[in-house]
């Protein structure tokens, strides 16, 4: 697709806008990058004390790695989604005046927010490597397993910032969704841990599960990490098949607005 080759096309381009983003993220603080850091471990050290020490869950083993591999792919989601749906926005004195793929600009801050991603997913193959020793055969295979969820990741940030050009609530409402899509998504919770009563409803919980778009993902890349088994079949074909459709419908959003993207903002 000539919407993503433009990656490498204009790479040198990317690589600027990127630089952009990155430094005006943390211009003038003390710390610089060690921000994009620091800001999502005091969230992953919150979530481990209350829900893996105060109230942990005992039917899940290694629970704090379960819980802190999913928190790592939310972060990662829910901040590119929020970032990238403004980022046309954010910019629009730019695509006014020159021309050139604006599809690089949403691209760039989901890779802003990769940086981030990664270094969590480096802290977690460390600490499952240490900690959870079964899993040291699978853990490897969450690197290209993230790789395709940043793929899912990437396309719905294009398709919500091309979408946030038209319609400027597009944001908000992915605010106000992202609260009760994150409890809906088994990140605190796994389905095989459910009480007898919630398993009563069966087709709800297949719901939760399969008709999230980004819980079997999610549970992919975790698994990996966490359980010291090979992801199951389903759950790698949902992610292959999820970045595919996520991608193309960026692409789609994308081609069929870029037109009308200056002319908007």
């Amino acid at each position: 697709m000539t919407v993503y080759a433009d990656l490498l096309r204009y790479r040198e381009l990317f690589a600027n806008l990127f630089r952009r983003d990155f430094q005006a993220k943390y211009k003038g603080s003390l710390l610089g990058i060690l921000w994009s850091l620091l800001n999502p471990l005091v969230l992953l050290v919150v979530y481990l004390v209350v829900f893996g020490l105060i109230f942990p869950n005992k039917t899940i083993a290694h629970y704090p790695l379960y819980l802190l591999a999913g928190l790592a792919c939310w972060i990662f989601f829910s901040v590119s989604l929020q970032s990238g749906s403004r980022s046309m926005v954010d910019s629009a004195e730019l695509i006014r005046k020159v021309r050139f793929p604006r599809q690089l600009v949403a691209f760039s801050m989901v890779a802003t927010q990769a940086v981030t991603f990664g270094l969590m997913l480096v802290i977690l193959i460390v600490l499952s490597l240490a900690f959870v020793p079964e899993a040291r055969s699978t853990v490897w295979l969450a690197v290209p397993l993230a790789v395709l969820f940043a793929a899912v990741v990437a396309g719905l940030s294009l398709f919500v910032a091309c979408v946030n050009v038209l319609f400027r609530d597009v944001e908000h409402v992915l605010t106000a969704a992202l609260l009760p899509w994150f409890f809906l998504t088994p990140i605190l919770w796994s389905a095989s841990s459910l009480p007898e009563k919630a398993k009563h409803h069966r087709t709800l919980v297949e719901i939760l599960r399969w008709g999230n778009p980004i819980a079997p993902p999610i549970a992919a890349v975790r698994d990996a990490l966490w359980s010291g088994h090979v992801p199951r079949p389903a759950e790698l074909v949902y992610l292959v098949v999820a970045a595919g459709a996520a991608l193309a419908l960026g692409a789609f959003a994308f081609t069929r607005m870029d037109d009308r993207i200056a002319v908007e903002l």
